[in-house]
């Protein structure tokens, strides 16, 4: 996160004395730099300098409070102008804070304190839009296509410029491939990467969702709609409002509620359940499946109608056994990511290493991947993840750790564990096998209270 900047205040008051113990009040802030000025002139001199909060005062020697206002707006409206006068004139005051003023403080005893809590509370305001700011440059650049689909395969590199297509109009997205191969990731990048990024991304599982529930997530109810709706809730479609909704799994939807999503995407309003009042909605499209979608239409299984209403721009993603060495220039991605995320050196794989991820048909695609290295790194006591350290084998290891985030320490237990169970709590082969010495088996089970 970046720190915070040093927060530039202009003070404005011909009075001497009362200049100064402006200025000696708000120094008491470190973050906070403050210069002085005694008339309007002076100031205007040297707004290039872009303060970010300007105290003045209301009668100056060649000018007044409101022309002077007017004119730092004019220059840039984003400067916070803070009134301060010696007459408690509501008329006046009103109309400074029409013009931009961001308060009027009367000249009192208590002024000082509550001018440094008016620029402290600036402060606090400003360090948030920065960190706001930081934090939509990080999704940025963490949904940059290049950094969300990694690889250099003809598949892949076809993909990019499908991707910006996609992110470059309102049209639906379908997005199909087989499980593990990224199909929300890409989603994802499409939407912030699309001129709707600023607003919400929301991602619904529709084989998540019981049946009698998945009418009342997508479009919302009223309070005692149902059994058990103790209050309005607003549903998926409202909330995606402005953004993109991405329904993953859209085959799993049945019949009756294909109808219902069918009227919502040709009329682009959605009828909480219980309502009789529609809501307008506006969110881009895109869906996923595993699924053949055009054969369930041929089986009757999915409205033919909603099949070409959603299809829009297909993305077809490649099972990772098609993309050859991808799955090293992946491998690699996700060992400097587990890597940096648990501070430990970047480790390298051996030749042979390389060799067996690339004669692996990973049929969990890039979710088994990312967890098969993650596993090596982990095994591996040194800088090079050697081929014994890749574990396939473990495929109910590799299914429980894709489905959880763990500590470095708690996914060395599991994986201790799930050997010593398979082994029947043979700590001498289980050492063997995972090549580290029974010694160390025993104290990882002592720091999880775990007794053989």
């Amino acid at each position: 996160m970046p720190n915070s900047k040093n927060y530039k205040v202009f003070v404005v008051e011909d009075n001497d004395w009362f200049n100064k113990m402006i200025v000696h009040s708000l120094s008491q802030n470190p973050d906070i730099v403050v210069r002085s000025f005694f008339n309007g002139n002076d100031l205007l001199k040297a707004l290039h300098e872009v303060p970010d909060v300007i105290t003045l005062d209301y009668k100056l020697p060649d000018t007044t409070g409101n022309i002077l206002l007017k004119k730092i707006k004019e220059f840039n409206p984003k400067i916070e102008v803070i009134i301060i006068s010696e007459q408690d004139d509501i008329e006046i005051a009103v109309e400074l804070l029409k013009q931009g003023a961001y308060d009027y403080l009367v000249k009192s005893p208590d002024m000082h304190s509550r001018l440094f809590n008016n620029v402290s509370n600036l402060l606090k305001k400003s360090n948030l839009e920065d960190r706001i700011e930081y934090l939509q440059k990080e999704v940025e650049h963490k949904f940059n296509f290049s950094n969300t689909i990694v690889g250099q395969s003809k598949a892949i590199l076809d993909i990019f410029s499908i991707l910006q297509k996609a992110s470059s109009s309102n049209i639906n997205v379908s997005i199909t491939g087989e499980t593990g191969t990224g199909k929300e990731l890409v989603a994802k990048a499409i939407h912030y990467n699309s001129d709707r990024k600023n607003k919400p991304f929301v991602a619904v599982n529709m084989a998540a969702i019981p049946k009698e529930l998945v009418e009342s997530e997508l479009f919302g109810h009223e309070k005692g709609a149902f059994t058990g709706a103790i209050e309005k809730r607003k549903g998926k479609f409202a909330e995606a409002n402005g953004g993109t909704i991405f329904l993953d799994e859209i085959a799993e939807m049945d019949l009756a509620l294909q109808t219902k999503l069918l009227r919502v995407l040709q009329e682009r309003e959605v009828t909480p359940v219980g309502s009789n009042t529609a809501i307008k909605i506006d969110c881009k499209l895109i869906i996923a499946t595993h699924q053949d979608l055009k054969k369930l239409v041929e089986e009757k299984k999915f409205r033919e109608d909603l099949f070409f209403r959603i299809m829009g721009l297909k993305i077809n993603l490649p099972p990772l056994r098609d993309r050859g060495h991808d799955v090293l220039l992946i491998a690699k991605k996700h060992i400097e990511e587990f890597c940096q995320s648990n501070h430990m050196a970047i480790k390298s794989l051996s030749e042979k290493a390389c060799q067996k991820l690339l004669a692996y048909p990973f049929p969990g695609n890039v979710r088994e991947l990312k967890t098969v290295i993650e596993v090596a790194v982990v095994m591996s006591d040194n800088q090079e993840i050697e081929d014994h350290h890749i574990m396939f084998q473990h495929s109910d290891l590799i299914s429980q750790m894709s489905s959880d985030e763990h500590t470095l320490r708690e996914y060395t237990f599991k994986i201790i564990l799930m050997m010593l169970t398979k082994y029947n709590d043979d700590v001498q082969k289980v050492s063997k096998i995972l090549d580290i010495s029974p010694a160390t088996i025993y104290r990882i089970l002592k720091e999880f209270n775990h007794k053989l």
